[in-house]
């Protein structure tokens, strides 16, 4: 008995102690807790019972960002994961439960001090609130309207906690779970940590505003843009920016009582992010339904600037390579290129690999994406990367992730468009591709 509470004693002063093992504890809570609440609601009329996607959308936002972000990617995975799962982490991307106004205020007289902070004006209820941050409408002192992301807080604590834990996770994943090592499973982690890492200062966020813009006004884009910051008012937590007044590009009804060219803006916008890739190695890493707009002016507003992508001379050769390869039907050239990524093993049977990847790839170059079946291809997919012991090379998935997400609005806008045979893009490609030939001689 003595030694039991000993142990006990020792357990409790080390959950104190450990961030980590608060959080898995915390884990292991939320987890029990929320499974007895379905459990609970089993015993209710069916029409009264919560769905078994809102269980688990509500734990993830107890559990904090970085299981939010997980809820992200269901919501942005439609044809991956179940339509009523989609639809529910939908509210993972800009509807996450609120924290508290007082909060708010205390950050921005924490980070601003106490005289700039009572300088805005700021409205009570949130415009939107996600997993790293909350967004309020505000004035400034001279009567300009923008907007105030303020950072949740304690969170980078928690997020520390969380990424020791997920790294053991994907350890234990790579070293005991057949094929794991093909997803890379701590390079997932790795890549995540150093991604939510960039997210917690808002400081590297408006200068990817900055950069965006620049890159956008190189390229005649003056209807792509991003938010102007206001650098005097932004911090490590608190970003203050120009106000964006339009609809979220996934809002069917009223993009298209604009009366705007639903498929043309989507094409416009597919143009001005494919070449911001090409031509400057940088680009917007999470183009979800919350961070692109339709403005009121028929402009596209890309928000939210936390991720992005930026490649070097060789990486924006072998992503420019490899997306030609894919719209013309070249899965010879294709298979090289993944090659040449570091995808695949050595002794490869390169002419198997090209066949493998035609017949998963095929069907998105004959097909409108309203015909498409991703419940199918992403098994298939899985298949040829298995049986050819291929890894998915990181910049293949950040690629790839973004032009999901224009998959998903394109068949909520343009369901006849297929973005990989549309005569405007691949001339346009094509167009894009010869230049960076002859400059590169």
């Amino acid at each position: 008995m003595t030694v039991a509470l000993v142990a006990l004693a020792l357990l409790l002063l080390l959950t104190v102690a450990l961030p980590t093992l608060r959080r898995l504890w915390a884990f292991v809570w939320f987890a029990i807790k929320h499974h007895f609440i379905w459990l609970l609601a089993l015993r209710l009329p069916p029409a009264q019972r919560p769905d078994r996607a809102r269980v688990l959308r509500r734990m993830c936002e107890d559990l904090g960002p970085t299981f939010i972000k997980f809820g992200q990617i269901v919501a942005s995975s439609s044809g991956i994961f179940p339509d009523r799962y989609v639809r529910e982490f939908q509210k993972c991307l800009d509807h996450v439960r609120p924290f508290a106004f007082a909060d708010v205020q205390r950050i921005l007289i924490e980070e601003l001090g106490a005289e700039r902070a009572r300088g805005l004006v700021l409205e009570e209820k949130p415009l939107a609130s996600a997993s790293i941050a909350q967004v309020h409408g505000a004035r400034l002192p001279d009567g300009t309207s923008v907007v105030v992301k303020v950072q949740r807080p304690g969170l980078a604590g928690r997020i520390a906690a969380d990424m020791k834990i997920m790294r053991l996770v994907a350890s234990l994943l790579e070293r005991f779970t057949r094929d794991a090592e093909l997803v890379n499973p701590v390079g997932i982690v790795d890549d995540f940590a150093a991604t939510l890492g960039e997210e917690l200062d808002f400081r590297l966020e408006a200068k990817n505003q900055d950069r965006w813009n620049e890159v956008m006004a190189a390229q005649g884009y003056s209807d792509a843009r991003a938010p102007i910051p206001r650098h005097e008012l932004t911090t490590p937590r608190v970003l203050v920016m120009e106000r964006f007044s339009g609809v979220r590009i996934d809002d069917v009804a009223k993009v298209h009582a604009s009366g705007v060219d639903a498929e043309e803006r989507l094409i416009h916008g597919l143009r001005a992010w494919f070449q911001a890739v090409v031509f400057h190695g940088f680009f917007h890493g999470d183009v979800h339904a919350g961070n692109l707009m339709l403005l009121d002016d028929g402009a596209l507003g890309f928000l939210d600037f936390g991720i992005v992508g930026r490649f070097d001379d060789r990486q924006r050769r072998l992503v420019t390579d490899y997306i030609v390869a894919f719209a013309t039907a070249d899965y010879a050239g294709l298979a090289r290129v993944i090659v040449e990524m570091g995808g695949v093993r050595e002794g490869l049977d390169q002419a198997a690999f090209a066949k493998d990847l035609a017949g998963a790839y095929s069907p998105l170059l004959k097909l409108s994406f309203a015909e498409l079946n991703y419940a199918d291809l992403i098994p298939e997919l899985h298949r040829v990367s298995t049986r050819h012991r291929m890894k998915m090379p990181r910049e293949f998935v950040l690629i790839t992730k973004q032009m999901l997400y224009f998959d998903r609005y394109a068949k909520l806008l343009a369901p006849k468009l297929n973005i990989f045979t549309d005569p405007r893009i691949v001339m346009s490609l094509a167009a894009d591709v010869a230049k960076i030939r002859a400059a590169e001689g």
